[in-house]
């Protein structure tokens, strides 16, 4: 089959590879579309310490169920229409019992640890399967991944109804989790460093805007998210809240970044600070909030293009000229 491989941080390419077979309770899925993030760009550079290589990425994807393996739950039949999180988590270590499978000490995911969906075909364990409506298309069943990291990312800071959140970041992350927060009530500010986004956020029904927090004439928030993961704008986020405060650190930070945050105001302002990781029992709700028509989604996918592509979308991807950029390895489209 054709995929796109990462034989080493920087070599990218598109061949053929072994068609997938499937394990014990796994199903192979033809790939409908695959969705690209930051974690393709730091895997394609080597900034991803979990990656072997070579590897065949794509974690946000969706397609159809053409070969089961031993042991698969009756439930699911050849032809099913399923959306996939790509979390893979061994079960048994002290994370996972105690209900964190995201931070498993022997965490997997497909795309990122073991071959993914910027494939034709993609073996995956049955139970991180995700049945689709006939009503969704393969392009929306791909946003189910990132749309389940925000809703753990909302769970992680909280919402209240008439809260003030400000957001860093309209990208696909930061314009999927303002839609998130106005539909728990809450009044969100949206910063970019990148003007031509903001007029998204706005349509998307973002309180205000701004190219910069230092343009908000010193208005502090309640809550705050960072989906960039660039310290400075961590710091601003940070600067920006109320005393009793809460931060969300959601964009992925390199490894080796560092913030600079007043701790004698974390104690004396109360500053609450939280991180969220990847998806966490998040990602069923997620599926019925695209289903049910809650995510903007044709708001947010910008581009489409061929597996024989990926370098091309990869390329765009890093230049920041549009959002959700995805890969339709088997033509896109169709309920």
């Amino acid at each position: 089959m054709r995929a796109a491989i990462v034989d080493r941080p920087g070599e990218i390419r598109v061949g053929e590879v072994p068609d997938p077979k499937p394990g014990e309770r796994q199903v192979v899925v033809k790939v409908g579309a695959c969705g690209i993030c930051g974690t393709d760009l730091h895997i394609a550079d080597g900034h991803f310490p979990p990656t072997p290589y070579p590897i065949v990425p794509g974690h946000e994807f969706s397609g159809e169920i053409v070969e089961l393996g031993a042991d698969v739950p009756a439930e699911w039949k050849l032809g099913d229409r399923v959306a996939v999180d790509p979390s893979i988590y061994c079960g048994y270590c002290t994370p996972c019992r105690s209900g964190h499978g995201n931070l498993c000490a022997n965490w997997n995911a497909t795309g990122d640890t073991v071959n993914g969906a910027f494939a034709e075909y993609v073996a995956v364990p049955a139970d991180t399967c995700y049945r689709m409506p006939d009503s969704m298309t393969w392009e929306q069943g791909a946003l189910v991944e990132p749309v389940s990291c925000a809703v753990h990312g909302v769970r992680r800071i909280g919402v209240e109804a008439g809260e003030r959140f400000l957001v860093v970041g309209a990208g696909t992350m930061g314009l999927i989790m303002q839609q998130l927060l106005l539909r728990a009530g809450a009044h969100v500010t949206m910063v970019d460093r990148n003007a031509a986004r903001l007029p998204r956020a706005t349509d998307l029904g973002a309180t205000a805007v701004a190219s910069d927090v230092s343009e908000l004439d010193e208005e502090r928030f309640d809550a705050a998210v960072d989906c960039t993961g660039a310290a400075p704008a961590i710091e601003a986020a940070f600067n920006a809240l109320h005393r009793g405060g809460r931060l969300l650190v959601f964009g992925v930070a390199p490894a080796e970044a560092r913030v600079a945050l007043s701790p004698f105001r974390i104690y004396n302002d109360e500053i609450t600070i939280v991180g969220s990781m990847a998806v966490l029992n998040s990602y069923g709700n997620a599926l019925d909030l695209v289903a049910n028509g809650y995510i903007d989604t044709e708001a947010l996918i910008t581009d489409t293009l061929p597996l024989e592509q990926y370098p091309e979308a990869l390329a765009k991807m890093r230049s920041g000229s549009g959002l959700k950029i995805q890969v339709l390895p088997g033509g896109g489209g169709g309920a």
